[in-house]
Order: structure tokens, then sequence, then C-alpha cells
């Protein structure tokens, strides 16, 4: 009886120490919420899925946190994931970046790659005789009621706002002097496609995507050819939710910034180069003000 007695209380309290280890491991996993990180949908979906994919398992390592990629559709959708805390990181353009601390005061621009400090647009036009005479913004000027223009996407900063403003210092009004009403591509990489397709004469896009496109041979110069560039401005950037120490604990953010700046070619070369950098350096909320400013004159933020 004694025996048995023992092995008993013994069963039991193995039993006991069995099932607190696994409450105290549920406990720990809800304790440790996933960060969800988003990115705007600016160019071809597989190239985003698999650099967010790659990403994300860096960053789970480094912050010792589970990290999900989550998709959307388009600009807007990442503003909207982000200001209804779907999203807690997100890689923005300028301007997605602009509306979206807006929506989330306290949110932080906290990188940006090397050269977004220096970022431009290319205008393309398409190949041909017909076109051979345009060279230049100032060679459109008294020439755009002939031709049509695309931009990327309403929301894209390289895509839409910058070389907007730009045609406008150039002296064209986009929505009045062109043929048509401009068009709307959704990304960087259908608006020098739709060029060469012959659906638009001019289209505007990001420098690293045409110089990407030009570089591995996909863009056929006698059908798509490259008009011109913008000066540089400020543009992409990782933003971080203001709630995130408070999620997460103390020193969070700043956790996630060196997190991303210890990134480099050496040791994260394929995610670095699907980023299309080198390396991200620190950023600030104040870089983005100019970006805010010509939003706000063009309309697009009220």
């Amino acid at each position: 009886m004694l025996l048995r007695s023992r092995l008993a209380r013994f069963f039991l309290i193995s039993m006991v120490t069995v099932f607190a280890g696994l409450l105290a491991a549920a406990c720990a996993q809800q304790e440790t919420p996933t960060l969800r990180v988003g990115g705007i949908p600016d160019q071809d979906a597989q190239r985003l899925a698999r650099r967010y994919e790659i990403f994300a398992d860096y960053l789970s390592k480094e912050l010792d946190v589970p990290v999900e990629y989550v998709p959307s559709v388009s600009y807007s959708a990442v503003v909207t994931a982000f200001s209804q805390n779907d999203v807690q990181l997100a890689f923005f353009g300028a301007l997605t970046g602009v509306q979206a601390r807006m929506q989330n005061p306290g949110a932080r621009a906290i990188v940006q790659r090397a050269h977004d400090a220096e970022f431009h647009s290319k205008y393309v036009v398409r190949g041909g005789d017909e076109f051979a005479d345009l060279n230049n913004l100032d060679d459109l000027v008294g020439q755009t009621g002939d031709l049509t223009i695309t931009f990327g996407s309403e929301s894209s900063t390289s895509g839409h706002l910058m070389p907007r403003y730009f045609l406008g210092d150039a002296g064209i009004d986009v929505a009045n002097d062109f043929r048509t009403p401009p068009g709307f591509s959704g990304s960087h990489d259908k608006t020098w496609q739709l060029v060469a397709a012959g659906s638009y004469d001019v289209g505007a896009l990001a420098e690293d995507v045409w110089e990407r496109a030009v570089t591995e041979g996909k863009a056929d110069p006698t059908k798509v050819r490259e008009l011109d560039t913008t000066p540089n401005y400020f543009n992409y950037n990782w933003t971080a939710r203001a709630d995130l120490d408070e999620v997460y604990g103390d020193g969070f953010t700043d956790k996630v910034q060196t997190a991303l700046l210890a990134l480099n070619p050496q040791d994260h070369g394929e995610v670095l180069e699907l980023f299309s950098t080198e390396q991200f350096i620190a950023t600030n909320n104040d870089n983005y003000q100019a970006i805010e400013s010509v939003a706000r004159e063009l309309g697009i933020i009220r």
C-alpha cells in the first residue's frame, strides 16, 4: 500500500509538472504576439513575396518574436492595414509613409535604403521614329496634346507624386494638357510595359525598377526608352507603429531599427538585392516634410 501510495503521488506530481510546463509555454506564446510586416505592392508580386519571406525569417531570428508577412492588393490597403494595427511595421514609399503616420500619431520612420535620400523617378517614352525628337521634358512642352501618359499607383511617390510635380515645374498640366486623362498602371513594372506595348506614349516610374529592367534586358529600347530623370527627393522607408514598445517592451522599436541597420551584403545579400540596396541607413519623420508639402500642394493630402 505504501509503495502504491508513493507511486500515485509521484505520478500526480509529474502530471502537475507537465501541465504547468505546457501552461507556461502557452502563456509565453500568448505574451509574444506576432509582428506583422507589410509593404506597398509596387512591383512584381513574386519578387515581393520572395523578398518578404526572407526578410520575415531574418527579423524573427533577430528579434526573437514571430514575424509574418501580410501582402496587400494596393498602396492604400497597406496604409489602412497599418492604421488599423493589422500591420505593425511597413515598407512605405515616402507618400504612403506620410499618410500612414498621419493616421497613427507617434509612428516613426526608422530606416531607409541608402539611395532613398537621393531618389529619382524616370520618365520613359515609346521607341520608334515617331518619338525620336522627344529627349527630355522640355521636348514634351507643346506636344502633349498628341500624347498619352501613365503613372503607377495614384499613391506612389516615385510613380506619380514627384514625377507629376516636376512635370508641373516644366510647365505641363498633367490633368489637362495630354490627349487623355493620365492612366494609372498600379505598379512600376506595369508602367514601362504598357509604354512598350504602345498603350501609352509616356510613363513615369521608380529609377531602380527601370534600371533593373534595362540591366536584365527586359526593356527593349526599340519599344521603350528613357526620356528624362527627375531631381532627387527622399523616398522609401520602414515605418513602425507608435505602440510597438507598449506591445513588445521598452526599446523594441530601437531594436527593430538596429536589426535593419545590421543587414549587410556579406551575410544578407539576397534580401538586400530584393530591396534593391546594399544597406539601410537611419532616417526620421522630418526627412519627409517636403513630400507632405508637395502632396498638399497637389491636393493628394488635405
